[in-house]
């Protein structure tokens, strides 16, 4: 199996082309600030993570800055720091403020001449529109969480994409699903028969961050450590 194989890469965004965990520390200042003991960076993650994804289950239907202003008035109790709804609905519009990892944009501007590229997030429509502006580049498709009515590592997620992009031209065989999550994104690629590629941003950190850990590892095609190490091995491919 060759990077040059496929005609289309579908990207998780949060984790894997925003650095989502950088934007949500930094939203969650003031917050944690008030907090009276010291909460490391991969405890915070992990709290929100853990909230994040039970929330998502018990309402798959809500948009994902809503379901962050309940993430942080969760936080909130969990930490015992009062706070009002004014402050959760502030942090629900901070994915806007969340930046692109440093090497995003000219991966996706080089990728964009070779293949379809298309986001499967679990994000609304509006903050993804935000994050675009800081990916700098055209998709040839966008499905969130709001357009599907649920969270992936549902699989009606992926079920709904591989059927738009059937009708435009793009099939199964066609596509490498290039995501940083295991929970949300690999698992459910290896239990569909989808190629997969791991952008193990979280490398040097190790653990899981702001995502669920697998129960089980799943196998992943091809693993880099950033967007641009995914460049480079397509470049050499090309020299072969």
């Amino acid at each position: 199996m060759k990077l040059t194989d496929f005609k289309a890469l579908t990207f998780d965004c949060y984790g894997t082309l925003i650095d989502w965990e950088s934007g949500m520390i930094e939203a969650l200042r003031p917050l944690t600030n008030k907090v009276g003991r010291d909460l490391s960076r991969d405890e915070i993650l992990a709290a929100h993570g853990a909230l994040e994804q039970a929330q998502q289950n018990y309402t798959p239907g809500r948009r994902y800055n809503e379901i962050l202003a309940t993430v942080y008035k969760r936080l909130a109790e969990q930490w015992g720091v009062p706070v009002s709804w004014e402050e959760c609905q502030t942090y629900g519009q901070s994915i806007k403020n969340w930046p692109a990892f440093a090497d995003t944009p000219g991966a996706l501007q080089y990728l964009k001449k070779y293949y379809k590229l298309v986001i499967l997030s679990n994000v609304d429509n509006e903050s993804f529109q935000h994050s675009n502006r800081r990916l700098q580049v055209d998709f040839d498709a966008i499905y969130t969480a709001e357009d599907i009515g649920s969270y992936k590592p549902d699989q009606r997620n992926f079920d709904y994409m591989l059927e738009n992009l059937k009708s435009i031209g793009i099939a199964k065989g066609d596509i490498l699903h290039t995501a940083e999550s295991l929970f949300h994104d690999h698992v459910t690629a290896n239990k569909i028969g989808l190629a997969n590629c791991h952008i193990h941003r979280r490398h040097q950190e190790g653990g899981f961050g702001a995502t669920a850990s697998p129960d089980e590892m799943p196998k992943c095609d091809f693993r880099f450590t950033s967007m641009a190490d995914l460049v480079k091995a397509h470049q050499k491919e090309l020299e072969q």
